[in-house]
């Protein structure tokens, strides 16, 4: 594997996502300009491979409605719809995707379609008003919308199936017969369904299954280049060095995201692949999961080594020690090369069983090393470096820990393979539902939306009436939206491809055929405006459907009219979203964005507070782990809320607001983040401890006497720390802020006969002593407790991997207590941001 190709890759899969890395450029990168030209040259390639299957759907919609016989024009009265089916489905698909979108349509045809043709049965065509036609269209909207188990494709491809029904018996009246009518619309929709299956096919088979290859290969050589950093920088003689080492392997880290997050999406798809992948799909499907459990050990690897210097590891590190590591990362290549070459990763187990056991005779030897805040870093990159080792998920419950065998492997399997097929199972529960707050909410929306779309775009302009709805037919999402910047997209995206297609349309108006032809470089500059930060899928999707309406279609006024028309009516119906969005959902991202940060520390408090060192006694039920690990379950949850919040608000319009603090939260997202892996580490941790303890019938108590005691102090602390930092941000004002925490002081004092204490509710701040002193604490109870656990008859290997779990968990409460530093400092600057004419004590 070639460090430079990797380094290739980070760089190609950042640039997808736009992504600044704020990383140093190496001396090699600044000497020469090969890696950005391979870099350009992959984009291109991606890019240009989507660009060329959606005009080959497009071409295919194309010639089937210009070209085809009158008997087949017939029935495909609606080729606008027909594209926008196409792009909807073929935009960065593959041929799981395809077929994926396949059963959206078809099911949407069945939600929308019969439903209309007994409406326009029972009232007739002819009957249709403007008025009636709106309402038609929200009731309509309201029951496809309602069921929360219906995927969004197929509810976006009703959406539109409606506005067309409904629109067109307005517009025709009794010409719009009751069945054929709906007919011509479901015949459209199949045309761009079929052709963006063609479009997966043709030349040769897009497959998700190849996708995934291919995206495990690039993590497999990103992981092992990281890991070699790392090894790197841990055996690094001066801390310079190492410091330049860490900071490469970051910038890879933000590429290994993006691709296990590839990784996730092409393991859903390749479900719907099943005749292509039945023979390999298990063995993907089970790569693309070992490859997810590699990336924490890997995390914890690199949170181990920007808490600690080189001259701190340089203590513990000889050339022994460098030895062993070498040896380990040509092994662990060998198993990551395994992975690149698409071959089982156990194969290499044989291998790894000599060096293995080098290390735990290595690690040994570290009993006579007393365990200290200096060396905490270094046992804590061991201990990953043994989860790595040994495949560990540690993110899952380790019954399998000790005994990690195929059975086991085979159940998670089935069960990743029941929870991927969910959305096909999903779509035929849509009886079997209770409509919660949250959905009432968004068929309510999507009714209104597009019920005011439709009667002021049939106001406005009635032969063109359809677009107002269309245009935010396929804009709706389940969750929030930066609304403002996602119409304003749309909007730009319609005007660019109209104009677009009048130039077009002028510069071929003396060879009418030629004129789709022009649709080509369009096609390709949109597949990147797709990916870019400014417009989005949103602006790319409408730049591309605003210019087919015109160059794709014919029988129509002059393109002129038509786009001014269209543009316009694209305009009303984002108008009337915007207004329904706002009406529904006045808050601002920015403000659910603090609420949720209040809801996150909270979970993250809950967490600590349930923290709990195992033991053998039958005092520990084993719901209160499975308490432990849904609570983590809930903060990871309130954290992935946050996220999506603080996104949306760094895109929405400030107004008459105060500015979104948007580096402030970005810090705060960032610790937030270490502080969830390492809540994945220490409730690993607990359970390890609590299943070894449980199955060797070890006498730890008084070990475990001794670090509750230490953990009580931890969690009061660093509980209490955070208790206020989530009142702080989740009262409006300062003044109602200091009101309220001085009410609790003088309760507080009240009852216990004593005088106001200013330091009741004082957070952790600079004070490094009481730091140090909590750590001290566990270290030295650690150290006396090692010892006996080192007498005890047990395996040597059991032996070193107790203690090595201790002293990982010591460093994870190290951390934890410094990220809780490092968020007040950040509130203490958003709530000064907040007020910045009042003193924040």
């Amino acid at each position: 594997m070639r460090p430079v190709n990797v380094r290739i890759v980070a760089e190609y899969i950042c640039s997808l996502e736009q992504l600044s890395l704020h990383t140093k450029p190496t001396t090699h990168e600044m000497s020469s300009t090969e890696p950005r030209t391979d870099r350009t040259r992959a984009v291109w390639r991606v890019r240009l491979g989507s660009a060329l299957r959606t005009i080959l759907a497009c071409t295919i919609v194309g010639c089937t409605t210009l070209y085809s016989p009158a008997s087949v024009k017939h029935f495909l009265r609606y080729p606008a719809f027909s594209y926008v089916t196409t792009i909807l489905i073929v935009s960065d698909a593959t041929l799981g995707d395809a077929l994926r979108g396949c059963w959206h349509a078809l099911f949407a045809n069945i939600q929308a379609l019969l439903p209309s043709m007994l409406c326009l049965w029972v009232i007739g065509p002819a009957r249709f008003t403007n008025e009636l036609a709106a309402l038609a269209v929200a009731t309509n909207a309201f029951l496809v919308a309602l069921p929360e188990s219906t995927h969004l494709m197929c509810k976006r491809i009703a959406f539109g199936q409606i506005v067309i029904v409904y629109v067109g018996a307005a517009i025709n009246g009794a010409k719009a017969r009751a069945i054929t009518h709906p007919i011509h619309v479901a015949s459209s929709t199949a045309l761009g369904v079929l052709a963006s299956l063609l479009a997966m096919l043709l030349p040769y088979p897009h497959l998700a299954f190849y996708e995934l290859r291919k995206t495990c290969q690039l993590y497999a050589e990103n992981a092992f280049e990281r890991l070699n950093y790392f090894i790197d920088a841990i055996s690094a003689q001066d801390n310079t060095t190492a410091r330049d080492l860490i900071s490469q392997a970051m910038s890879l880290s933000k590429a290994g995201a993006k691709l296990l997050q590839s990784i996730k999406k092409n393991m859903d798809v390749m479900q719907w692949e099943r005749p292509q992948t039945k023979l390999l799909k298990t063995r993907y499907i089970n790569l693309g999961e070992k490859l997810q459990h590699m990336e924490l050990p890997i995390r914890g690897m690199e949170m181990a080594l920007n808490c600690s210097t080189a001259s701190c590891i340089g203590s513990m590190m000889d050339e022994e020690l460098r030895e062993v590591l070498g040896s380990l990362k040509v092994q662990i290549g060998q198993k990551f090369e395994r992975a690149r070459c698409s071959m089982p990763i156990d194969a290499t187990i044989t291998l790894l069983e000599t060096k293995e056991q080098f290390l735990d005779m290595y690690l040994w030897k570290f009993r006579n090393i007393s365990i200290t805040q200096e060396n905490l870093s270094a046992f804590f990159f061991l201990y990953s470096l043994e989860l790595l080792l040994d495949d560990l998920p540690i993110a899952q419950v380790p019954e399998c820990a000790l005994e990690y065998t195929q059975n086991i492997d085979t159940e998670e399997y089935i069960d990743s393979q029941n929870q991927a097929m969910g959305s096909f199972n999903r779509t035929w529960s849509t009886l079997d539902i209770f409509p919660t707050s949250q959905s009432l909410v968004f068929a309510f929306k999507c009714s209104l939306s597009l019920g005011l779309a439709v009667l002021f775009g049939l106001m406005y302009n009635k032969e063109n009436g359809y677009w107002s709805g269309l245009t935010i037919a396929i804009s709706f999402v389940t969750g929030r939206q930066a609304t403002f910047t996602a119409a304003n997209a749309r909007a730009q995206g319609t005007a660019m491809g109209s104009v677009y297609g009048i130039l077009c349309c002028y510069i071929f108006q003396r060879f009418e055929d030629l004129r789709f032809l022009a649709m080509l470089p369009w096609i390709i500059f949109t597949n990147f405006l797709m990916h870019s930060r400014m417009y989005g899928q949103a602006g790319g999707i409408s730049a591309v459907i605003g210019a087919l309406s015109i160059l794709g279609r014919t029988n129509y006024t002059s393109p002129s009219e038509f786009a001014i028309a269209r543009i316009s009516e694209a305009c009303i119906g984002l108008i009337c979203f915007l207004i329904v969005e706002i009406l529904l959902n006045p808050a601002r991202a920015a403000t659910l964005a603090k609420t949720e940060l209040s809801r996150t520390l909270g979970a993250l408090q809950d967490w600590i507070n349930s923290i709990v060192l195992c033991s053998n006694q039958k005092n520990m039920p084993a719901s209160t782990l499975q308490a432990l690990r849904e609570k983590q379950n809930k903060l990871k949850t309130h954290f992935n809320d946050l996220k999506k919040f603080i996104s949306e608000a760094g895109l929405e319009p400030n107004f008459w607001f105060l500015p979104f603090h948007g580096p402030c939260y970005g810090k705060l997202l960032e610790s937030l983040s270490k502080m969830l892996d390492l809540t994945s580490f220490v409730t690993y941790k607990i359970e390890f401890l609590s299943q070894v303890l449980k199955r060797f019938a070890l006498d730890l108590n008084e070990l475990q006497e001794r670090m509750n005691d230490d953990l009580e102090l931890f969690k009061e602390r660093v509980g209490s720390s955070l208790k206020h930092l989530e009142k702080a941000t989740s009262i409006k004002s300062l003044a109602a802020l200091e009101k309220e925490l001085q009410k609790k002081v003088m309760s507080q004092d009240i009852e216990l006969g004593n005088s106001p204490n200013v330091n009741a509710f004082r957070l952790f701040g600079t004070d490094e002593e009481e730091v140090e002193n909590i750590m001290s604490s566990f270290l030295r109870h650690l150290n006396e407790e090692a010892d006996k656990i080192y007498a005890k008859a047990i395996e040597e290997k059991l032996k070193s991997q107790i203690v090595l779990c201790l002293t990982g968990l010591s460093f994870c409460i190290g951390c934890l207590i410094r990220e809780t530093m490092e968020i007040e400092k950040e509130v203490k600057e958003l709530v000064k941001w907040e007020n910045p004419k009042n003193h924040v004590n």
